[in-house]
């Protein structure tokens, strides 16, 4: 009895560490930022400076939901910006002619066209075993080049009032399309913690040849996570016609790259199976309050770029450390 109470102990000891070394120590870094942007900046903690940083954070948290299913198996999707862009051109559109009532079928089209380029490259990735990274290379290029096509490079400004209504309003003091990035935070972690799919999603990119044998598709499973990322993006490309009352054929360039930032911020290992939804948002918010610091200090838009990928490099290295310390409590406990 001694002994089991003592390894239930040590496995308890082990799971508050890696929970310290992971959500915990982000959230830490995001306050500490926070805390030198007051300190710095003394328009930094304005409510209507918060409002704007959670509206600038609320896209990219939503794609990075969606990149965190797709790394989580240990794939990366580089197409995200495009599809973004194809999405938003096609549900635009949809809207140009026929108005408010067409709201709900540009919401279908837009995720019916995130998830169908999502369906692709997991498909192609998985039928013939290319690496999900050449893949959606190609799916970067290929639905920026139909979003141009099908707009013949023109933009979109004749949205309805109805749709960009909802991108400038706020519930409870917090901006909608922030609150709507927040539900889909919360659905995602149900998913990827409270069910079997979830499980299954963190197995296969720990070892995929267990689950297999085990007698569950890893193909399917990596598939839909692909798709699940697609639906994410669908959702983007509405708010972003919400927020900013265009549908443009050219947005969404480096999309992809802030989403897997946020995701590494977060925690995540692009190897597969270690990471959350929890630590995205976290890692989403940090690159969000570290911009709008930047910006409020007078820093130039280059300076803001090399800072951000210093930071991105930073966490990429303290993850590694972090892969090790974590290797050694797990072989301790």
């Amino acid at each position: 009895m001694t002994s089991l109470t003592t390894a239930r102990a040590d496995s308890r000891a082990s799971q508050v560490a890696s929970q310290v070394l992971g959500e915990a120590g982000i959230g830490v870094a995001l306050v500490a930022l926070a805390g030198f942007f007051l300190a710095a900046a003394p328009h930094f903690a304005t409510s209507g400076n918060l409002r704007d940083i959670m509206t600038q954070i609320t896209l990219n948290t939503i794609l990075a939901v969606g990149m965190t299913f797709v790394i989580l198996v240990g794939g990366i999707d580089l197409s995200v910006g495009s599809v973004i862009a194809l999405c938003a051109v096609v549900a635009g559109k949809a809207m140009e002619s026929s108005g408010s009532s067409a709201i709900p079928l540009a919401l279908g089209l837009s995720l019916l066209i995130g998830a169908l380029c999502g369906l692709i490259s997991g498909f192609v990735t998985e039928r013939w075993k290319v690496p999900s990274f050449i893949v959606t290379l190609g799916m970067l290029y290929a639905a920026r080049g139909a979003a141009e096509q099908y707009t013949n490079a023109r933009t979109i400004y004749d949205l309805p009032k109805a749709l960009t209504n909802f991108g400038t309003r706020t519930v409870a003091g917090i901006p909608a399309v922030f609150a709507v990035a927040l539900l889909i935070v919360a659905i995602a972690w149900f998913v990827l913690s409270r069910t079997v799919f979830g499980r299954l999603v963190y197995a296969t990119g720990n070892n995929e040849e267990a689950v297999r044998l085990s007698g569950h598709r890893t193909n399917l499973i990596k598939i839909i996570c692909f798709v699940i990322g697609g639906l994410c993006v669908g959702i983007a490309a509405v708010i972003y016609m919400a927020r900013l009352g265009v549908a443009s054929p050219i947005l969404g360039q480096g999309y992809e790259l802030n989403a897997i930032a946020a995701v590494v911020i977060g925690g995540a290992s692009l190897s597969g199976g270690r990471g959350s939804v929890i630590g995205t948002l976290l890692g989403a918010c940090l690159l969000g309050v570290l911009t709008n610091g930047l910006l409020l200090m007078g820093v130039s838009d280059f300076q803001r770029t090399m800072v951000t990928g210093t930071v991105i490099i930073i966490a990429v290295i303290l993850d590694a450390y972090r892969k090790r310390l974590m290797t050694r409590l797990s072989g301790t406990s």
